[in-house]
């Protein structure tokens, strides 16, 4: 009893941990409704269905991650709460103007987008596409607005809401019909009921909205510009680097390819969106802190690498022995070969899961022109190894072997470009 109650007194004591328990405790329960779920719906649809959900999500993800130009990563920055609301308004319009812009895009280049996936069977879902990147905008922005503010129960709710409707959905239709579109339904309700709690802590002070004008949005607009400017084409860099190896992999391999790969890729996230988002977000705001103090974040950097290869290392090193035995069993025999592509992707995974957390160090420092570089040299090496893969008429474990090798060495060349600018030594 004396132990759990020096424990309880240590993360009382800790506002990091403290702060990191409470979301992680509604990333455990939000990561493992999939997990639970999974077993279910890999025997209800296919590996194609899953395919189309890879292509859906892909594209949704690639517009919705920069749907507010970047510039929720910077209503952590701002002393005065004015400056913050104004931000998240920014946000707002930025992204429902990228929607708008979206739908009379497919509007027009409807069928020749649908040429280009080489899927008929996606095209009544491209019209939602635009829906579901206003809601990811809107979830990214209240996310941090939330996180500003403290709020980290009710961003844990909130992704636990999206978690139930999103796997209750799917389940729902996929016993009524037949087909992806219980999936991919499900996946867009989710980000509707996570905005509706998180919106709640942001609209709640009368007086504070009351400071939202276009003067001050202007002048935020200008402040920040550099998130726009730098952030968002680093980030779509990223997101084209991660989310065009889905949907080529359709065209350049097979559509059940991708089901295989995207459910391989879905169960190893788990780690990463357990714990690694969570880490994220506390540890920019202590990082943040930090550097406003000493002038670096060098401590916060190394306790927090530390921790997460701690906590890391053993979950992804039992994957690697296991990982196609416990496809086969837990998803059932067809599924097998996931579990082979899993494998392959273990060593870039954990490595991914160490980086990604503290990456969020250029924003802190305001280096996010060094963030588009390294983003663009990861689209590079990412379309260099599925180009080599098409040109050289590679199986896809093939493909595998080589993206991974070249990633993971990439990514552990950022993590030491990291903590080189979290010592603050960097110039600007």
């Amino acid at each position: 009893m004396n132990i759990i109650n020096i424990i309880k007194e240590k993360i009382n004591q800790s506002s990091f941990l403290k702060n990191l328990l409470t979301l992680l405790t509604g990333s455990v329960i939000a990561q493992a409704l999939p997990i639970l779920f999974s077993p279910i719906l890999t025997r209800i649809y296919t590996p194609e269905d899953f395919g189309l959900l890879a292509v859906f999500m892909s594209l949704t993800s690639i517009f919705g991650t920069i749907a507010n130009a970047r510039y929720e990563m910077a209503v952590l920055l701002p002393k005065k709460e004015t400056e913050a609301i104004n931000i998240v308004s920014l946000g707002t319009i930025i992204s429902t103007s990228l929607s708008i812009f979206l739908l009379v895009f497919l509007l027009f280049f409807h069928d020749n987008a649908l040429v280009w996936l080489k899927d008929d069977r996606l095209s009544t879902w491209l019209y939602f596409i635009p829906l579901v990147v206003f809601l990811i905008g809107l979830f990214n922005m209240l996310n941090y607005y939330n996180t500003r503010i403290k709020a980290y129960k009710e961003i844990a709710k909130a992704k636990v809401y999206k978690s139930v409707a999103m796997n209750l959905i799917q389940l729902i239709i996929g016993i009524l019909k037949p087909g992806a579109a219980g999936l991919i339904a499900g996946y867009g309700s989710a980000n509707f009921f996570g905005n509706l709690k998180l919106l709640k802590n942001t609209i709640k002070d009368k007086e504070l909205l009351r400071t939202i004008n276009k003067k001050n949005i202007i002048n935020v607009a200008r402040k920040y510009k550099r998130f726009p400017i730098f952030t968002f084409p680093a980030t779509l860099a990223n997101n084209l680097a991660v989310e065009l190896i889905s949907v080529l992999t359709s065209t350049v391999f097979t559509i059940a390819t991708l089901g295989f790969y995207s459910l391989a890729n879905r169960i190893l996230a788990v780690p990463g969106a357990l714990i690694g988002t969570s880490v994220g977000q506390v540890y920019m705001q202590e990082a943040a802190s930090e550097r406003n103090r000493l002038g670096n974040s060098k401590s916060t950097f190394i306790s927090v690498v530390k921790k997460l290869i701690i906590v890391g290392l053993p979950s992804f090193a039992i994957l690697f022995f296991i990982s196609e035995e416990l496809f086969a069993f837990v998803f059932g025999e067809e599924w097998r070969i996931a579990g082979a592509y899993a494998k392959i992707l273990i060593p870039l995974l954990f490595i991914k899961f160490i980086t990604v957390p503290v990456s969020v160090t250029l924003s802190v420092f305001e280096k996010q022109h060094i963030s588009l570089f390294w983003q663009l040299g990861l689209l590079a090496l990412s379309m260099l190894s599925i180009g080599l893969a098409y040109y050289y008429k590679m199986d896809f474990t093939q493909f595998l072997y080589i993206f991974v090798s070249v990633l993971s060495a990439y990514y552990i060349y950022f993590i030491f470009l990291l903590y080189k600018i979290a010592q603050g030594n960097e110039k600007k």
